[in-house]
């Protein structure tokens, strides 16, 4: 069978299975409970989908290994790289997260999720933060072994990287240190981490994706919220205790 042949036969399966979840979401509209109730049925799905377009792109004809690349064979590479991004979000689950990061960032996860959910008092837009988080961390890390940042991606991403650790100092300091709490200079290191996200995964990623990162961001420097979580006699300072001891294991760790 040639390439050609292959590549529709994979885009084939790729508007089955879209057919085959679409109607299990008509079925069951919430789609957690989807995922819950048949989390081994649709990863397998997706998995084969992915498995057989990355098969496609890994067994091209070796005329196509050349330097500049056929059309085909941009779309092959493309469409696996699309179904790999996609069956790894589809698994981002809390458990699931556990097989992708370390342990001082999944105890981070899980006490980002506890302080959405008391604050919020929504067990599923709780849930939805984290699930966000964790689905761009992995679309991130799929882009970059796959080679696809720029030069000034990668530099935005240290700068990135830069900020972000200036923001998580600043919620230490806040919290150890009494009537330190400036919320000017956390919500200006977020916003700044925040544009610079943005650059990196502009080219990358789908507006959908792109929405959960403004959601994320959104939520946690959001200035009543802040204003909130850092008060003296917050009700939040336990949970917020249990952040700063990740943050600073996280620093120790050289992971922020």
């Amino acid at each position: 069978m040639g390439c050609g042949s292959l590549l529709e036969l994979s885009m084939k399966i790729e508007k089955i299975l879209k057919s085959l979840r679409n109607k299990c979401f008509e079925t069951y509209p919430d789609v957690n409970a989807i995922l819950e109730k048949l989390p081994n049925a649709i990863i397998v799905f997706d998995l084969f989908c992915f498995r057989f377009t990355f098969y496609v792109s890994l067994h091209k004809p070796h005329k196509m290994l050349d330097p500049v690349m056929t059309e085909s064979a941009f779309r092959a590479r493309d469409i696996g790289l699309r179904a790999q991004k996609k069956i790894l979000s589809r698994m981002a689950g809390k458990n699931v997260a556990r097989a992708f990061i370390d342990d001082t960032t999944a105890s981070l996860l899980d006490n980002l999720y506890r302080l959405a959910k008391q604050y919020s008092n929504n067990k599923k837009e709780a849930e939805k933060l984290v699930k966000n988080i964790i689905k761009v961390v992995i679309k991130l890390g799929v882009l970059h072994r796959n080679g696809l940042f720029s030069q000034e991606e990668l530099k935005q991403a240290e700068r990135f990287k830069a900020k972000f650790r200036m923001a998580g100092m600043a919620i230490i300091s806040f919290y150890e240190v009494d009537f330190s709490y400036d919320r000017n200079y956390l919500t200006s290191a977020l916003n700044e981490s925040h544009k610079c996200l943005q650059f990196i995964v502009s080219k990358h990623l789908t507006d959908k994706s792109l929405s959960r990162i403004d959601s994320v961001f959104g939520f946690f420097s959001n200035e009543q919220f802040l204003d909130t979580i850092f008060r003296t006699d917050s009700e939040y300072r336990d949970i917020l205790g249990r952040i700063v001891a990740d943050l600073n294991k996280a620093i120790e760790n050289g992971d922020l």
